[in-house]
Parts: structure tokens; C-alpha cells; sequence
């Protein structure tokens, strides 16, 4: 017959494991966080942008390999470091930023292989529509961060879509590509 002790003890042990399985919580790191893309320019160059203000969150649950992300993108943020060609992307013709402020990705779920980080499925909003995009990851990796003195996760992550699914269809007809390759690379602070 068990004791009430050795009942007692497990139940704490049980709430010790659950309480260490819980997902922690982690916020957007703005100094290490850029949502870039990029698309060729009548198949010459390329051309790149970023958002320069993105913020959110991620929890992450490593033992149980799932996660959860919300990451908001200020669209009037974009930076190609031509001020023409910015003020061109914020118009109607492509982010429509007086209309549609704000683009966001929220996760659906997290796809580990072993420890790895491989992919993160979610919906991005963008122009008001919602759309399924997959985000393949690179080099995820949780560190203890010396300057932030704060347990840190991030990686690269990235995906191409077609912008004409979100609406976005100017220069289309005229050899501007429907293909817009998004590239992520983000770190985020657990938070106490």
C-alpha cells in the first residue's frame, strides 16, 4: 500500500515535469529580427526590401517538439533604401499601406526533425486576404544570449510565394514576377 508521502511525491514530481514541458514564451527581438524579400526585376537583378518594424511572439515547447507564433509586420516600414521606389510599394499598386497597415504570419504548426526546427506552417494575412504559406527553416538554434543575459531562439526561415494570390498583381502583364522570395530571420527573448 502506498504511503501518503510516496503519493505526495509523485504528485510533485508529475507537476515538476509538466511545469518543465510547458511552452515558453518568447518576444520578437527587434535588433535581430528582419522580414526581407526579394524578386527579380525583368529577370536582370534583383530587387530586396525589409520591413523595418516587426513585432510578436513565439512559444515554444522543445521537449514536446510543438510551437506557436504571431508575428506582426508594420507594412508603412518598408525600406529598399530608395525613397521613390518605397513610396511606389506603399501605394495601392502593391502593400496599399493607408488601407491594410499591417501584414501578419500566425503559425499553425511547428515541424521539428530530431531537435531541428524544419518548418513552421501558418497563414499569412496580407491586403486583408489569409493564405496558407509554409516557412522552411535554417540554422535554428537556442542560445544563452550574454549581452540580453536571457535564454534566446531564432533562426532563418524562408519561402516563396505568389503575390497575385494575395492580390497583388501590378507589373504582372508587364514582366514584373508573380514569384516573391521571403526570407525571415528572427530571434526572440524568452520571457520570464
Amino acid at each position: 500500500m502506498k504511503t501518503l508521502a510516496s503519493i505526495l511525491a509523485a504528485a510533485v514530481l508529475a507537476a515538476a515535469n509538466s511545469a518543465q514541458a510547458a511552452p515558453l514564451r518568447y518576444e520578437v527581438e527587434p535588433d535581430h529580427t528582419f522580414v526581407t524579400f526579394e524578386v527579380t526585376h525583368f529577370n536582370t537583378s534583383t530587387v530586396r526590401a525589409r520591413f523595418d518594424i516587426i513585432k510578436g511572439f513565439v512559444e515554444l515547447d522543445r521537449q514536446a517538439k510543438e510551437g506557436r507564433a504571431d508575428i506582426a509586420i508594420d507594412a508603412s516600414s518598408i525600406s529598399s533604401g530608395v525613397p521613390n521606389f518605397d513610396k511606389h510599394l506603399k501605394s495601392g499598386d502593391f502593400f496599399d499601406v493607408a488601407k491594410h497597415p499591417e501584414a501578419r504570419f500566425t503559425s499553425t504548426a511547428f515541424k521539428f526533425e530530431g531537435d531541428a526546427l524544419k518548418s513552421v506552417e501558418g497563414e499569412l494575412t496580407l491586403l486583408g486576404q489569409t493564405h496558407p504559406v509554409t516557412l522552411a527553416g535554417k540554422r535554428f538554434n537556442c542560445y544563452d544570449q550574454p549581452v540580453l543575459k536571457a535564454p534566446v531562439c531564432g533562426g532563418d526561415f524562408e519561402a516563396t510565394i505568389k503575390r497575385s494570390q494575395w492580390g497583388m498583381n501590378w507589373g504582372i502583364d508587364m514582366g514584373v514576377p508573380d514569384d516573391v522570395r521571403l526570407l525571415i530571420q528572427i530571434e526572440a527573448v524568452q520571457q520570464q
